[in-house]
């Protein structure tokens, strides 16, 4: 019976993962950006500070993503929960990386979210330019590339879960075996070849990457867990 709570907690938490990546991949790419590396025209320069017009548009996806960063952990927890005994060490240390992922990214969104916009308003602009997300080498960026990095990691970790018997859990093996290699991959290459002024190339790859293999995954591990609730 509890394998059968942890089956049906795994399916919800990975449909949600799936819907919730890709209504805020949806906002995020509403948010245009007007500033780094990929930015078209009419960009904005430091000090960043006169961008209180953007507000609400290119906010509306973090909240969005905090619920994402909780569903993300949940759905981690449930492969740690479907993973074999002799395997449950990938997942342990896997779930360890998503929790550590998630703590830098709520705490990042929420910061980002909820104190940059009144901070514009209000004109209280010191310290401002080095936490806004217009900054390409700033703190928000920065602590975008660290979070996901970590979730990279635990993709990478909760891989060997899932063995090569059935098409569906290849499939999921190879999902997040790729995600992983993918981020850490165009991590050396962009460094390669920026070096530190890589501004936001590596943020918007491996954000897209991850958000990708959520998307991705959350729909092979739904299906995987309501197979095994079906034949449960």
């Amino acid at each position: 019976m509890s394998n059968q709570y942890s089956r049906r907690f795994g399916y919800y938490s990975a449909m949600l993962a799936c819907l919730i990546t890709i209504v805020t991949f949806g906002f995020a790419l509403v948010a245009i950006p007007i500033s780094g590396a990929n930015c078209a025209g009419d960009c904005v320069e430091y000090p960043y500070l006169n961008t209180a017009a953007q507000y609400p548009r290119d906010f509306l996806w973090m909240p969005l993503a905090m619920a994402l960063m909780v569903v993300y952990v949940t759905l981690m927890a449930s492969i740690h929960s479907y993973a074999s005994p002799q395997k449950s060490i990938f997942s342990q240390v896997g779930l360890s990386f998503a929790m550590m992922a998630a703590g830098i990214l709520l705490a990042d969104y929420y910061i980002q979210f909820s104190v940059i916009p009144m901070s514009l308003i209000h004109n209280e602009t010191a310290g401002l330019p080095v936490l806004i997300q217009y900054n390409p080498h700033g703190v928000f960026l920065m602590l975008e590339e660290l979070g996901y990095l970590l979730m990279s990691l635990s993709f990478l970790f909760v891989a060997p879960v899932f063995s090569n018997k059935g098409r569906l859990e290849a499939a999921v093996r190879w999902v997040f075996m790729l995600g992983g290699v993918v981020a850490f991959g165009s991590l050396i290459a962009i460094s390669a070849i920026y070096g530190l002024a890589r501004l936001d190339r590596f943020e918007v790859v491996v954000l897209s990457t991850n958000w990708l293999v959520l998307i991705i995954n959350g729909i092979l591990l739904s299906l995987l867990f309501r197979r095994q609730l079906r034949c449960g």
